[in-house]
């Protein structure tokens, strides 16, 4: 699957903003995210700096909030369920 990173202000802020589709990997370097405005769920995955998945979130509604976390360099947002056998402790490499 592509990954697309987030590596500006403008395309950190629009994200996957008032999408209802997407099929690609959305790359963030944050701790913490937010689902406003946004048409899908989504999964979405928390790593440290070698990619060691830390944090876990299936299917995560439009309108929540992750909390920044520590030790978190990235975060992946994931078409539901593409990686369903994700657990915490592997490394993510899609």
């Amino acid at each position: 699957m592509k990954i697309k990173e987030a590596n500006t202000f403008f395309k950190k802020l629009k994200g996957l903003m008032f999408q209802t589709k997407f099929d690609y990997i959305l790359k963030f370097k944050a701790n913490g995210i937010h689902t406003f405005f946004m048409k899908c769920n989504i999964d979405v995955i928390l790593t440290d700096k070698n990619n060691k998945i830390l944090y876990v979130y299936k299917n995560l509604k439009p309108n929540k909030i992750i909390l920044p976390k520590k030790n978190v360099k990235y975060t992946y947002e994931i078409p539901t369920g593409c990686f369903d056998d994700i657990k915490i402790g592997d490394y993510f490499n899609p």
